[in-house]
């Protein structure tokens, strides 16, 4: 932000999809919010859109992503990961100018109501918040975040919350010693979140990455190195029939099924996380093995908290997130961009899986 700009001069804008037709989006102008006592505004910097957030709107509903930053009915505003600053504070702990991470709509402002304020988050106690998950309600002011790094900023973006969720998948898996399984077999292998995971499966070494992709993105996901194998949506029936577990981050029903169909009864478990292919819809009834069953992470959150204390799983993380991150240099180009044209133009290219795998989209408004 330049020093000499008024950053109250803005006013207030936020990017809206149809929750019926996420093709059909708008912006709705307003004026920078006013607030009640207790209450923090933030002015959104820059956030990361990526085929992660799409997963948001799907499960807008069942997960209540939608409820998240309310507005007009039949629209919704899919949440992002971002850096933004205090600019008004009527709440005595939360100083102006505190820069924080964490989940903001796509628009310039966000007015949160904290509830829990400590050095290292500030927690939305916000009355529509009540009855979701409460990782998304923190944010984390980078002076007390052990993950921050100023140079890291765009990383931490565009992956930082999609490494959490690969970690804590491995974990799950890795907890139950993988089914017993020899591989893991992970769909939309060039997606980010995929990527993650095949590094933290190749770190743990108890069972082979597989990743499944298109013909376009193939060359690009066997240059990772972060597969033991990578094979074409079409090539499923080449893959050894041994015990597997199926990692869905496509939630494609024809690639669900082939692996259903190939594995049979090898297939030791069907973990659902995603769906980059989300106009292709996930399937499974009548196929052999197991029943898909959805990831979600923040449970697993819980879980290892009691397991290891809070202090050691954020231990844990950063310690795995620094090596992953020192990992993504060799590939992950970052692409930045300002403004209204060129967020529409990211979302819908985001939306068609038009996005090449190695970019990493920041946004501004």
């Amino acid at each position: 932000m330049n020093p000499n700009e008024d950053p109250l001069a803005d006013e207030g804008l936020a990017f809206e999809v149809g929750r019926s037709d996420w093709k059909q989006t708008r912006f709705v102008e307003g004026p920078v919010p006013d607030l009640a006592p207790g209450q923090v505004l933030f002015r959104v910097d820059r956030f990361a859109l990526t085929a992660n957030n799409i997963s948001y709107a799907l499960s807008g509903d069942s997960l209540g992503y939608w409820r998240f930053f309310p507005c007009e009915a039949g629209w919704g505003r899919i949440p992002v990961m971002g850096f933004a600053e205090v600019i008004r504070s009527t709440h005595p702990e939360v100083a102006e100018g505190t820069r924080c991470f964490g989940f903001y709509p796509m628009a310039r402002h966000l007015v949160i109501q904290p509830g829990i304020v400590s050095p290292a988050q500030i927690v939305d106690a916000a009355p529509h918040r009540a009855g979701l998950a409460p990782v998304y309600a923190q944010y984390l002011p980078t002076t007390g975040d052990a993950v921050y790094a100023e140079r890291r900023e765009d990383a931490i973006l565009l992956m930082r919350g999609l490494f959490m969720t690969s970690f804590l998948a491995d974990d799950f898996l890795a907890d139950q010693d993988y089914r017993g399984a020899r591989s893991v077999v992970i769909s939309s292998a060039s997606s980010k979140t995929s990527i993650a995971l095949a590094f933290q499966v190749k770190q743990t070494g108890h069972a082979r990455a597989i990743g499944l992709t298109s013909a376009r993105n193939a060359e690009f996901v066997r240059a990772l190195g972060f597969y033991d194998r990578v094979v074409l949506y079409d090539e499923i029936a080449s893959l050894a029939q041994e015990p597997a577990v199926f990692v869905d981050m496509a939630g494609d029903g024809a690639v669900t099924a082939a692996v259903h169909r190939h594995f049979g009864d090898a297939l030791q478990y069907d973990c659902a996380i995603g769906a980059t292919h989300w106009s292709a819809a996930r399937n499974s009834a009548g196929l052999p093995g197991p029943k898909p069953e959805f990831f979600f992470a923040p449970a697993q959150i819980v879980k290892r908290s009691k397991d290891w204390g809070p202090q050691r799983l954020s231990e844990r993380l950063a310690a795995a997130w620094t090596k992953f991150c020192d990992a993504s240099d060799a590939w992950l180009h970052v692409v930045r961009s300002d403004g209204r044209a060129a967020l529409e133009r990211v979302y819908q290219d985001t939306l068609a899986g038009r996005t090449d795998p190695a970019d990493g989209h920041i946004v501004s408004l």
